[in-house]
């Protein structure tokens, strides 16, 4: 019931072997000393990280039950959560044909380089967290700077491949920014950009929560501007606490966060599943998208929580050893949304990712794919509106609950905006730009400056996006085994989830 999945977002989602005796416990206060959890039943600290207040803990099997109430109890303790450690298949691999990288030319992105007078620039900081790149590649060197290996704890985040990995950090790099100056090679979207590769990620693909977060926090500390994840945990809002919290820190640093929604075929407004559904502001899910804008029967979905589609099916890009190979997945799209969030920071520093994420919304391609804006990304279209300074609204899209209110802002404006809605019984909007939800349905936004520039929504929608939601555990238990849940409530039953038990 609470079994967790952690893996690549370019494969399907794998069985997880979880190591019962990790836990990861956070303490609302830094200054909780650790004496007593080491005194507590020979419980041993693993591992702390000091940014995320969280401490790795292996609990003996024998007495796991209640060690965990004991730690509930312990004052400064906010939650325990499980440290999964697991595993991934890699992705497909078809023939190499450079002439194939048809993704560049779907979305327009020689266009948006002209656009601009540009390909990009080093001065924008893109983290690649995975299992690593091969930064000697010659399609990639020149992009490179330096990065960690949380997974060896040591500088050399070299992507180590195997049957399982045949590389998917380096080939996730690729797609940002290969330099496309290499005979025979490939280019990214951003051909110029500082790439900054952080494995956390083993040569079999499995990795830990616990590393996960450290990555983040370390791409926090070195003030990268883009963060790009191509895995993900298939677990409770509950279980992903301290993965929320860390992609929370990065975006709150003004980093902006692009993950991939996950490669199950399911709708993520009812299915849980992190990164991708961390929905905090700045922070970007993508779906995958083919040639003919068809969504891959593979890649998940949805009109609230998934942002926007971008290619993903048969990419090619770098792979180890110089080497250039097809890979599909969400986790494609998503380094291809980032390496264009790249591109669009080197025309303007000062973009936001709420701002980012209407100005790609605004101007994606119409396609046939369940997302907040039923769109796919056009490079052009999105670097004219930022080199042009056309007018957009902030945010564009997005789902709400009856008598909610959200604050409309109108970007490169000029002067007063007249604002109208297409249907008032759905969204009211005030001449202050101040939205609030009515009844169920969907409204278009349109607002008119005082220039005559004219701007729409894309679709609000009010009410329910999915009608049969995946059920979450009963109680969103933090820990994997129910067996651990009912031990736990029999020691302490007034734990938050033992009632719904």
């Amino acid at each position: 019931m609470f079994k967790q999945l952690l893996l690549f977002t370019a494969a399907l989602f794998a069985s997880a072997e979880l190591l019962a005796v990790e836990y990861l416990v956070k303490y609302k206060s830094s200054a909780i000393g650790y004496s007593q959890v080491l005194s507590m039943h020979g419980l041993a600290v693993e591992d702390t990280n000091v940014d995320a207040s969280l401490m790795k803990v292996n609990i003996p099997k024998t007495n796991e039950a209640e060690v965990l109430a004991q730690l509930y109890r312990q004052e400064g303790v906010e939650y325990v959560v499980p440290n999964a450690r697991v595993y991934a298949f890699a992705a497909p691999l078809d023939p190499y044909a450079l002439q194939e990288q048809w993704h560049i030319a779907k979305v327009r992105a020689e266009e948006a380089w002209a656009k601009a007078g540009n390909k990009g620039s080093k001065k924008v900081t893109v983290a690649v967290i995975d299992t690593g790149v091969d930064y000697t590649h010659p399609s990639l060197k020149d992009n490179m700077v330096g990065g960690y290996d949380f997974n060896s704890n040591d500088d050399d985040p070299m992507d180590v491949t195997s049957s399982q990995n045949p590389g998917h950090g380096t080939h996730c790099a690729g797609i940002i920014g290969a330099t496309g100056v290499v005979e025979g090679g490939t280019i990214g979207i951003s051909p110029e950009v500082s790439i900054m590769p952080i494995r956390f990620l083993n040569e079999r693909g499995g990795g830990d929560f616990n590393n996960g977060i450290k990555a983040i926090d370390y791409a926090i500390s070195k003030k990268v501007d883009v963060i790009s994840a191509s895995w993900g945990a298939a677990i409770s809002r509950t279980q992903a606490q301290p993965l929320i919290e860390a992609i929370e820190r990065a975006t709150k640093a003004g980093i902006i966060f692009v993950a991939a929604a996950g490669n199950d075929g399911k709708n993520n407004d009812g299915y849980e599943v992190y990164p991708a559904n961390a929905n905090v502001e700045g922070f970007i899910s993508v779906a995958a998208s083919g040639p003919q804008d068809e969504k891959p029967q593979w890649s998940n979905y949805g009109p609230k929580m998934v942002h926007l589609a971008s290619p993903g099916l048969n990419i090619v890009s770098t792979l180890p050893k110089g080497k250039h190979d097809k890979m599909s997945g969400t986790s494609m799209a998503a380094p291809l949304v980032s390496g264009l969030v790249a591109f669009l920071k080197a025309q303007d520093p000062s973009l936001t990712g709420s701002q980012v994420i209407s100005i790609l919304q605004t101007t994606g391609a119409d396609v046939s794919i369940q997302t907040q804006c039923n769109c796919r990304i056009d490079a052009f279209a999105a670097t004219e509106m930022v080199v042009d300074k056309k007018m957009y609204l902030v945010p564009t899209a997005g789902t709400f609950k009856s008598n909610d209110t959200v604050k409309l802002q109108s970007y490169n404006a000029v002067g007063d905006v007249q604002y109208q809605s297409s249907n008032e019984a759905v969204l009211k909007i005030a001449t202050d730009g101040t939205m609030t939800a009515g009844q169920n349905g969907d409204a278009v936004i349109t607002a008119v400056d005082s220039n005559g520039s004219k701007v729409s929504s894309r679709t609000f929608h009010v009410g329910a996006t999915t009608t049969n939601p995946e059920p979450t555990p009963p109680g969103d238990c933090p820990f994997e085994d129910p067996l651990t849940c009912m031990a736990v409530c029999i020691i302490m039953p007034d734990a938050p989830w033992c009632s719904m038990q």
